[in-house]
């Protein structure tokens, strides 16, 4: 069953807000003109990848000279190295439904949109989009759902099922993460049943003013249920959560100390972090209406991400395609640790003629990275970045608080960069054109000689030529 957000609160009186406006100002005022050597002290802290606290994230931020921005950019590109080593995990988002009960001014899927057109992908839509997917190797998927009754957690569940069931040749989708509506207790179980990775909730603005100017209408108008739903689903034993804000609805500040203030939540209230961080911008979305007061420009971005990588240094950072090639290109070293690929946003868009252009009435929001998969696998490897389709730890339990026992001593790196290494080697033999074949062999053998464990080695390379022999889902 599931309760508004009045009843649930009659119905369970635990979730509590945690975002204190004047907290957060207070903290932003007092760490004015930070100095050098404060500066160092914190990034130092990170790179022992001790977690942040709101005071030492605040001066951060407020260290905005060119000498202080390019010290913790350094310091972002060090401990990413340290924590994840060079890889970078792909997946591809799936929009399912665009009905949607709210109306959210920067949405092209908001309510009062008579522009929008309207779809539910059927289930035999949904299996040929899957079986799209995988044509073009993908194996890890989150799948997005409007905000609305027809999305309940029993459906939800009904579509995960459906795309784990979906074969085609070789190819398999091995994790589904969920960005959907909030739920109650139960409705969490019930998507946690049906197997899914990450559930992502994004409270979009953490400012509760301004949550309040944007979100006019519908169940996503509570700001206080919203900031809560996660807490309900770590309630419900569903500990592999990601959280995000929406950049452009409100100071770039303040949104980066909440999104650090709910991590400090979740670490005291479930001795667990959040699996993911996302920082989306705002672009162009269907009949949207949004001032540019609040604009995060591309300085102010790697900032944003260099910023969080200190903050947090265990959480995974995720960029969308929302942002250019070249955006993306340049900040991916600062810190992000997964990124989409081959992304299409409109209903259907994947099975469909690769010549049809974008249409906006059919999508949430712009995308402006359209590179396909192939193309992103390429330039990666050109910028000996190791492109992953790694799902091990969501196998092996590695989630919530157990990831937290490998990630914050550093040995995600060990699992990491092996099982990249082959799940890149599948994607080599499966579905690289020759020429990206060519390079990722060669970029495989480079990092094996990086290996200093001879056993490890020696491992790696007969689970790759088992591969090469035709079997599939190897990993550590």
């Amino acid at each position: 069953m599931i309760f508004s957000p009045e009843q649930y609160r009659v119905k369970d009186e635990r979730m509590k807000p945690f975002i204190d406006i004047e907290e957060i100002e207070e903290f932003l005022a007092e760490t004015k003109k930070p100095t050098k050597e404060e500066v160092e002290r914190i990034i130092q802290k990170s790179l022992n990848k001790q977690r942040l606290n709101l005071k030492e994230t605040a001066t951060l931020i407020n260290a905005d000279t060119p000498e202080l921005i390019k010290q913790i950019k350094d310091g972002a590109k060090t401990l990413k190295e340290k924590v994840y080593g060079n890889r970078i995990v792909l997946f591809a988002p799936l929009y399912i439904g665009n009905k949607c009960k709210n109306n959210c001014l920067y949405c092209g899927f908001r309510s009062s949109n008579k522009d929008a057109e309207r779809k539910t992908l059927s289930d035999n839509e949904l299996i040929k989009e899957i079986e799209a997917l995988e044509d073009n190797g993908q194996k890890r998927l989150i799948i997005v759902y409007g905000e609305h009754d027809a999305y309940n957690p029993e459906y939800i569940a009904h579509t995960v099922k459906i795309a784990y069931d979906v074969k085609k040749g070789r190819g398999e989708i091995r994790r589904v993460n969920i960005n959907a509506a909030p739920l109650d207790i139960e409705g969490f179980r019930t998507v946690q049943r049906s197997g899914i990775g990450t559930y992502q909730v994004f409270q979009e603005t953490y400012h509760k003013p301004s949550y309040q100017k944007y979100h006019i209408a519908g169940p996503k108008k509570d700001y206080d249920y919203r900031l809560t739903s996660l807490d309900r689903a770590q309630e419900a034993g569903l500990d592999d959560v990601g959280i995000g804000a929406l950049f452009g609805l409100y100071d770039w500040k303040f949104e980066v100390m909440a999104l650090v203030r709910h991590t400090n939540h979740f670490e005291a209230c479930y001795n667990v972090g959040p699996h993911t961080i996302s920082f989306p911008r705002i672009t162009d979305a269907s009949g949207s209406n949004i001032t540019d007061e609040y604009i995060v420009n591309d300085e102010e971005f790697v900032r944003i991400i260099a910023i969080l990588r200190l903050a947090v240094p265990y959480t995974g950072l995720i960029l969308t395609a929302r942002e250019t090639a070249a955006v993306r290109d340049e900040v991916i070293s600062f810190g992000v640790s997964q990124i989409d690929g081959g992304t299409k946003l409109e209903l259907g868009s994947y099975a469909a003629s690769q010549n049809e252009e974008q249409n906006l009435n059919k999508e949430q929001f712009a995308i402006n990275d359209t590179r396909s998969l192939s193309e992103i696998i390429e330039e990666l490897i050109d910028k000996e970045f190791l492109p992953s389709f790694c799902t091990a730890c969501y196998r092996l339990g590695r989630t919530g608080e157990h990831f937290m026992e490998f990630s914050v001593p550093g040995f995600i790196k060990r699992f990491c960069t092996t099982n990249a290494i082959l799940t890149l080697s599948e994607y080599l033999v499966d579905y690289a054109k020759p020429e990206i074949s060519e390079k990722g062999w060669k970029l495989i053998d480079k990092e094996l000689r990086k290996l200093d464990d001879e056993k490890v080695i020696n491992q790696i390379k007969e689970k790759i030529e088992k591969i090469k022999n035709g079997e599939r889902d190897l990993y550590f």
